[in-house]
């Protein structure tokens, strides 16, 4: 399972990562929402805070293996529990590099959830990023995904 960097447009990408969990969508957005945890589990994502309400700003502190920290404060675009998680952040100002960020849950039978994590960025800045996104941010995605899994899959003490 890893990241996959495409390009979706003129100087628009697109990183996607999914898998599969043995578990129902409401258990593991019960766990991608409880950001009071997220140090306890989550490789990539070490810090967040906020509300996720459409319209709503968060502090999130990304943080890849091998990479530098980075803190960012998205707004919330989308929070329909148990299906999706969107929120939209801006390096500097709107157009110098953008990343919309997406966590989609789809059920996939049997109690299971596909988990899909995807980034849609974009802006003057992409060309000079691209290596960090194939690497770290790829590598990031891949890790919470897994982690996120184990989590959900693990059975209650």
């Amino acid at each position: 399972m890893s990241a996959e960097l495409r390009n979706i447009g003129f100087n628009r990408k697109e990183l996607v990562s999914e898998i599969e969990i043995d578990a129902p969508p409401e258990r593991v957005w019960s766990i991608l929402s409880d950001f009071d945890k997220f140090p306890d589990w989550n490789p990539f994502i070490r810090a967040i805070s906020g509300r996720t309400e459409k319209g709503q700003k968060l502090n999130v502190t990304l943080h890849p293996s091998g990479g530098r920290s980075l803190r960012i404060s998205p707004t919330v675009l989308t929070a329909e529990p148990g299906r999706e998680l969107r929120w939209i952040g801006h390096l500097g100002f709107p157009g110098l590099f953008d990343g919309e960020h997406i966590f989609e849950l789809k059920p996939s039978g049997s109690g299971k959830t596909t988990f899909v994590q995807r980034e849609l960025y974009g802006g003057v800045l992409l060309p000079f990023v691209t290596g960090m996104l194939r690497g770290e941010t790829s590598r990031g995605f891949s890790e919470m995904n897994m982690a996120l899994k184990q989590r959900a899959e693990a059975k209650p003490a």
